[in-house]
């Protein structure tokens, strides 16, 4: 939908002298929702990005104790962002902040749906934090399999997979 309306809004710019006001408003509320929740995802995908050139040069029985830190660091990165986010929601309930364009949005609103998702990625970062450190030390190969980053196989399996499934449904074939 929103894409819509920014393919109306430029179309009605360009050729009409039109806007609609406030479409890359909603836009940037509509991506900061989508990302907040998103996080949330990705981490269960185990697709943040990270560096793991020198973690890759350490011996194989250091390794699971530097993927469980890395889960404790983004657990720790969550909940400060959820933190901050929640204090600046307060704030502007109670100040009444209001956006300063056209629509002069309640900023309350936009806020509290990108905070809940930063609650809801602290808490599942947290929980995947003290379960890796868990398993530090009970199953080390067990942190390598569920918080190391995904392997190029792994990566690979996935996309034969989506390729093999959409072959399927082509083909009339379920998925």
């Amino acid at each position: 939908m929103l894409s819509l309306l920014v393919a109306f809004e430029v179309i009605a710019r360009k050729f009409f002298a039109f806007s609609l006001q406030g479409v890359d408003e909603i836009g940037g509320y509509v991506m900061a929702g989508a990302v907040a929740m998103g996080i949330s995802h990705t981490l269960l995908q185990r697709s943040h990005t990270r560096i793991d050139m020198f973690i890759d040069r350490l011996p194989a029985r250091l390794r699971p104790s530097f993927h469980a830190f890395a889960m404790v660091s983004l657990a720790a990165f969550g909940l400060f962002m959820a933190w901050r986010a929640t204090t600046t929601l307060i704030d502007s309930i109670q100040y009444g902040s209001v956006a300063s364009t056209p629509l002069q949005t309640p900023l309350w609103i936009p806020q509290l749906v990108w905070d809940v998702g930063l609650i809801f990625f602290a808490g599942l970062a947290t929980v995947l934090a003290v379960h890796a450190v868990f398993l530090a030390v009970r199953d080390p190969d067990r942190v390598m399999v569920l918080y190391g980053p995904r392997t190029v196989r792994e990566e690979v399996k996935d996309e034969v997979a989506v390729l093999e499934a959409s072959r399927g449904s082509q083909a009339g074939e379920p998925r």
